[in-house]
């Protein structure tokens, strides 16, 4: 764990020099070694003072280095235009540092430290680098929400070690009635998955980040949601089943609440946004289960949600370079100026309705089975959420490809090679790791 840290540590000088490219690689590179860092084991290894790697701080730390390797990639307008290029990479080296000490952390308070810091570098990206003057508001929105439910988290962390004597996960037990610390622990996670009801500070987040903000968002910042989930619901076998029939509830509806939204929505980045917050309940209601599918197909879920999600946003970025709008009604017809391009919208979005090859089909189905095993009254409403997942994700591929182009721009080219190179990294892990789907059961 340590080599890693101190290797990013020693590329903070490389930022000052500014070495954009070479940076880009050295993430590349340290995604590499952590590969080889592997455990088939369910216990904790690679031991260091609090911190080590269990399979889902693996699975997620490694999602983490890929992202943000890519999320360098994808910012190239930055380099170019020089817009404060340096403070951006050290923005990313810091929330890369943050993510890797969340996911590897194995003391509650070690945890909730970082898990509060790495807010700070992702408004840092919201805040400085967004387009629009509503980033402020936006930024407003993603703090407030998280402080305001993170706050009685901590109270919680200090009432437990008041009663247990310890804080190592190693030693995470105990059959704590309280409802109240139910939901003083859980709400934090449940607002950063998004659940549904809590979910308004996303698309706003979402539509005002750059590139990179959306990325590492939807990649990674979302699952610190699930993996805390994951991590604590153990503290609370009988109160989180008495409760969850309410949760799931509340996630299965809103889930296809949302998928409404979608299909009325007319900026591209607010619909892959919306499509979060559905994939995301179906993750919420596996964890409530309480069963080992509902855990190993919310593991799956949201490896595969972060990097279908992202490059979806890659995508939506892409177009809105060249376009300079990301209105549906603007953008149409893109299939007869960058017809290689819609190739990829074409995989990523039949991805996003969990088509096979892709990892989202091994997820869902294996969620849909512990939901249904759960409570047979589900099936309704997981029914109407996959059908609809699917409707949107057609609906958003017909309407950016198909249609009459309104704009009299006609001078494009097929693309940058380095655009299609990051779309092909975000699809290659996306379809492979169905090959080795053992590996998160």
């Amino acid at each position: 764990m340590m080599k890693l840290v101190f290797f990013i540590g020693f590329m903070i000088p490389l930022v000052i020099f500014n070495y954009f490219w070479l940076i880009q690689i050295l993430f590349f590179f340290s995604s590499f070694i952590f590969i080889f860092m592997i455990s088939f084991n369910y216990e904790f290894l690679a031991l260091s003072y609090y911190f080590g790697l269990d399979l889902l701080s693996y699975s997620l730390i490694l999602l983490s280095f890929w992202i943000c390797s890519l999320m360098v990639m994808a910012s190239e307008s930055l380099f170019k235009l020089n817009h404060y290029c340096k403070l951006f990479l050290l923005s990313v080296l810091f929330l890369l540092l943050s993510l890797i000490f969340v996911f590897g952390s194995m003391n509650m308070f070690v945890f909730y430290l970082f898990f509060e810091i790495s807010l700070v570098p992702t408004l840092m990206l919201i805040v400085g680098w967004g387009a629009q003057p509503e980033r402020i508001q936006a930024g407003f929105y993603l703090m407030f929400y998280t402080l305001f439910a993170s706050l009685p988290m901590m109270i919680s962390i200090f009432y437990y070690y008041l009663i247990i004597g310890s804080l190592d996960f190693f030693f995470l037990s105990g059959d704590f009635c309280s409802l109240l610390m139910f939901f003083c622990i859980n709400m934090v996670f449940l607002v950063k998955a998004p659940m549904f009801f809590v979910h308004l500070w996303l698309p706003k987040a979402h539509v005002e980040a750059p590139v990179s903000g959306s990325m590492i968002l939807a990649g990674v910042m979302l699952k610190l949601g699930g993996y805390g989930m994951m991590r604590f619901l153990v503290l609370f076998p009988f109160v989180g089943k008495y409760i969850s029939w309410s949760i799931i509830s509340i996630s299965l509806i809103g889930g296809v609440l949302v998928s409404f939204i979608c299909l009325r929505q007319s900026d591209v980045k607010s619909l892959i946004a919306y499509s979060s917050v559905s994939h995301m309940g179906l993750v919420i209601s596996g964890l409530l289960t309480y069963t080992y599918w509902g855990f190993s197909g919310s593991l799956i879920m949201m490896i595969a949600h972060g990097l279908c999600s992202s490059g979806l946003f890659c995508l939506a970025n892409i177009i809105y370079e060249r376009m300079g709008s990301r209105s549906l009604f603007l953008i149409k017809g893109m299939i007869n100026i960058i017809p290689s391009m819609s190739l990829w919208w074409f995989l990523f979005c039949s991805c996003n309705m969990a088509a096979p090859p892709s990892l989202n089909l091994v997820g869902e189905v294996i969620l849909i089975g512990s939901i249904m095993s759960w409570g047979l009254l589900t099936v309704g409403l997981l029914m109407l959420v996959s059908f609809f997942s699917a409707a949107y994700s057609l609906y958003l591929y017909s309407y950016t490809q198909h249609g009459k182009m309104y704009s009299g721009i006609y001078s494009f080219y097929s693309g940058y090679l380095r655009e299609y190179l990051l779309l092909f990294m975000h699809w290659l892990p996306l379809n492979l790791l169905v090959l080795k789907g053992d590996f998160f059961l």
